[in-house]
């Protein structure tokens, strides 16, 4: 797949880990479509640059065979491939030969069991058997007397027996036909959707017609990518049974720019898109990457007494649908299936496309490492796997252990304990009290029970608070890349006093390696001016004292 070119613009960095990163999965669904713009990418730098693909959840191969084998396509594909042994007469194109094409409409629940087959029936047994065929499930081949067979292939019993690597592989295969065969028809000229034989001219008129249908095939084979990625990138953040995009909302986030409301050229822009999207996603449906629900028919005679080109777009400044009027312009739901494929095709393509989970399979320090360092990761995700089935104070004990250190992630591994410390709760409360003293944990150890409701824990000593204070808002700058906004909520609530002078005066003093980094960012970003520079003279000193 090809990463995706949006025409969104607008956010703000945010300095994520990996130079040229533009799509970093830790940022809020609404500014991920504004990244490009972000790192000052236009189009050229584009194809250059690295496109983060955020964590997803899949479940289990085999699980995940069982949902394509249940894909009622890919089963009609099997059912007609085990119909051909031993061997069964085609024509010299390798199809069924008339007679047995109503037999297989039967074979596969399409048609009743008496009388004709409708037409429909057949077409869609053909359909299934060309499938099976472009599967290497049927192999044709010809006899020594000169008669044309199909016989099954070699997948089709593994295949039938559910073996998840056969099944995925197959289906994989499969969902790539027709990804291709829903742009070839999304791009073929009026003449030949309709089915009539295209005229050919001759020359250059021939040329230029054949340039065009090119060109419409790339133009849809981009628009279908652009839209799966967003789609792949919604689920990934969306909180489970809330995966369903409104096809006019899919179709908004690839056509209006970030924090701008759609004009009413960008509206006809998003029903020109709904439009072209509907039959392709329709299409991939069939095959299980989707659940669709197809724009409504009756919209497009209704646009303007049937004059129109499509479904329109609400317009501007009108009362908003309700749920069942909105669902007629298109419902759609990436799968697991649906996940799954689009991943495979990502790091065909030679993206990093990583799973939920990944980074939690060693142990805590492995753990705590990989998530500072990885550019594309679910923190809290990964923290989850890992604690899971765990027993709380061992798993609180090596979480601290792993926390320890005055190197550059140091603060993050911290905060991601105190992350995980939070998910473990009171179970781990004896682990904790036994690094009530330490001078690296200490603080936050405290500040933890505490929010457990904990009465009997004492005060941290001066240094230990001063210290902890540094140290929480080195991870803040860390975690955030440096995000002035949130960085600005977070300094307004630093417990300076009435005497800023007395209270950076001691904060300069803090032995720690991001202790002048965070009187910097105070300086720059607190709202109050004399704070502001009591924070920059500290910082100074703290320069000054580190050379």
């Amino acid at each position: 797949m090809a990463g995706r070119r949006r025409k969104n613009a607008g956010a703000a960095a945010t300095g994520t880990p990996g130079e040229g990163a533009v799509l970093p999965a830790d940022l809020e669904l609404q500014d991920l479509y504004g990244a490009f713009a972000a790192h000052g990418l236009d189009d050229e730098d584009l194809d250059d640059a690295a496109v983060l693909v955020p964590p997803v959840k899949l479940p289990a191969e085999d699980e995940l065979a069982a949902q394509a084998k249940a894909v009622p396509m890919f089963g009609y594909a099997l059912k007609l491939a085990r119909w051909t042994a031993p061997h069964r007469p085609v024509d010299e194109f390798g199809d069924l030969t008339g007679p047995d094409r109503a037999p297989a409409a039967r074979l596969l629940g399409l048609a009743p069991e008496q009388g004709d087959a409708p037409e429909e029936a057949v077409v869609e047994a053909m359909r299934a058997w060309s499938l099976a065929c472009d599967l290497d499930l049927i192999e044709i081949g010809t006899t020594a007397a000169g008669e044309h067979v199909a016989v099954p292939g070699p997948d089709l019993e593994p295949a039938e027996e559910g073996d998840p690597e056969t099944v995925l592989e197959l289906w994989l295969t499969a969902a790539g036909i027709v990804r291709e065969l829903a742009v070839e028809a999304d791009s073929l000229p009026e003449e030949e959707e309709e089915g009539g034989e295209p005229s050919v001219a001759a020359g250059e008129e021939d040329e230029e017609r054949l340039a065009q249908v090119e060109e419409a095939r790339d133009e849809a084979a981009e628009l279908l990518d652009e839209a799966l990625q967003v789609l792949y990138e919604t689920t990934a953040f969306a909180e489970p049974g809330t995966e369903t995009v409104p096809l006019g909302v899919l179709a908004a986030l690839l056509v209006v720019p970030e924090g701008e409301e759609p004009s009413e050229e960008l509206l006809g822009d998003i029903t020109d898109v709904m439009v072209a999207l509907d039959p392709m996603l329709g299409d991939l449906a069939e095959l299980g990457l989707l659940d669709y629900r197809p724009i409504d028919p009756e919209l497009f005679d209704e646009e303007e007494g049937g004059e129109g080109d499509g479904p329109a777009a609400p317009a501007i400044g009108e009362e908003p649908l309700d749920e069942e009027e909105s669902a007629r312009f298109g419902l759609v739901r990436l799968t697991p299936l649906g996940q799954y494929g689009i991943r495979q095709w990502l790091l065909e393509d030679g993206y990093d496309a990583p799973l939920v989970g990944e980074l939690a399979q060693g142990d805590a320090a492995e753990l705590l490492r990989s998530v500072c360092e990885s550019a594309n990761v679910l923190p809290d995700e990964e923290l989850r796997v890992w604690i899971t089935g765990r027993e709380p104070v061992e798993a609180a004990r090596e979480l601290l252990a792993a926390s320890r250190g005055s190197d550059a992630y140091a603060p993050m591994r911290r905060m991601l304990c105190q992350l995980a410390l939070t998910m473990l709760g009171a179970p781990a409360e004896p682990a904790v009290r036994e690094v009530l003293d330490d001078p690296e944990l200490g603080g936050g150890a405290r500040a933890w029970l505490a929010g457990l409701g904990a009465t009997d824990v004492p005060a941290p000593e001066r240094s230990m608070a001063l210290w902890t204070v540094v140290d929480t808002f080195a991870a803040q700058l860390l975690d955030t890349g440096g995000d002035a906004e949130l960085l600005r909520e977070l300094i307004a609530d630093l417990p300076v006093t009435d005497n800023p002078a007395s209270y950076f005066g001691e904060l300069w003093r803090v032995d720690h390696p991001y202790t002048a980094d965070v009187l910097e960012a105070v300086g720059e970003l607190h709202l109050d001016r004399t704070v502001a520079k009591e924070a920059r003279k500290a910082a100074f000193k703290a320069r000054s004292k580190g050379q």
